[in-house]
């Protein structure tokens, strides 16, 4: 089986190169300095995403935006037009449920499958395939694309028999994860300003009721930025900005009150106002730090 993995950002690297370990794989990335690092992980790299695809069986997206998304299936130097017939997309990416829909019906008259399969567990587990994948795509989508959805997942969940069910069950798992960031640099703020030693107290918060993925992992980075030093970037600000908007779309779209969500989603626009979105996401401790912010 070919695979063309197009996106060679956070994500889309350790993916390749996890899965290049099984299947015959080339990429390309509009950063040259992402393409050296996947020659350098020993990936077959293409000149342009169209080069990338030709013969390709299934083509693994990892693309920032809906934005993205649709100029690189359908620009000017669009990838379309180079896939066969019976070829399928496994879009990575979280652009929302809409946007996954309307392209999921131009390409289906394209022939071209698509499995709206966004992914979580940040870039260490996609590294060793340990990623949650929840999937939304037809039966037969699904069959074809299984084998490398599989080889990414180590808990892999097919949520729906449509495009955008994925979306659907992402825009969730992302309220979730954008609240818990917000949540714990507030509490590892207050810990700070309480006098608290802030690294006892996140282990502390760790072997308890309060603990969870997004606090054990945020925290060490979130007390460097509260101590004013740079934080590795291993997740932006800004892509919690998109995806806590997707959610209070989504949400509004359907009528529904998520007014943590929407707390949530106002400290990453305060942060992206603040300059941060190129910073890690456990930089909004600044914003709720008084002697910080």
């Amino acid at each position: 089986m070919n695979i063309a993995v197009l996106g060679l950002g956070a994500m889309g690297l350790p993916m390749a190169t996890w899965l290049a370990q099984t299947f015959s794989v080339t990429a390309f990335d509009i950063a040259d300095a992402r393409v050296q690092l996947a020659a350098n992980a020993g990936i077959t790299c293409r000149p342009s995403a169209r080069d990338a695809v030709d013969g390709a069986d299934i083509v693994l997206v990892a693309v920032r935006n809906q934005a993205q998304l649709e100029e690189l299936l359908y620009g000017a130097a669009g990838i379309v037009p180079a896939l066969r017939r019976g070829a399928a997309i496994i879009l990575t990416s979280t652009v929302g449920i809409q946007a996954v829909e309307a392209v999921a019906a131009r390409l289906t008259d394209d022939g071209i499958g698509l499995a709206d399969a966004p992914v979580s567990g940040g870039p260490a587990r996609a590294g060793k395939g340990d990623l949650l994948v929840t999937v939304g795509a037809y039966p037969a989508v699904y069959e074809h694309c299984r084998p490398v959805l599989e080889a990414m997942a180590s808990n892999l969940v097919w949520v729906g028999e449509t495009p955008g069910k994925g979306q659907s069950m992402k825009t969730v798992n992302q309220l979730l994860c954008g609240v818990h960031i917000a949540a714990a640099a507030e509490a590892l703020a207050l810990a700070g300003e309480l006098g608290l030693d802030q690294t006892k107290a996140l282990e502390a918060l760790m072997s308890g009721a309060a603990a969870s993925f997004m606090l054990g992992d945020r925290g060490p980075r979130a007390i460097q930025a509260y101590d004013g030093e740079a934080a590795e970037v291993k997740s932006r600000l800004d892509i919690f900005v998109k995806d806590m908007g997707i959610v209070t779309s989504a949400a509004k779209g359907v009528g529904m009150p998520v007014p943590v969500a929407a707390a949530a989603e106002q400290l990453y626009l305060q942060g992206l106002a603040n300059g941060q979105g190129a910073m890690d996401d456990s930089s909004v401790i600044t914003l709720v730090t008084p002697k910080k912010g």
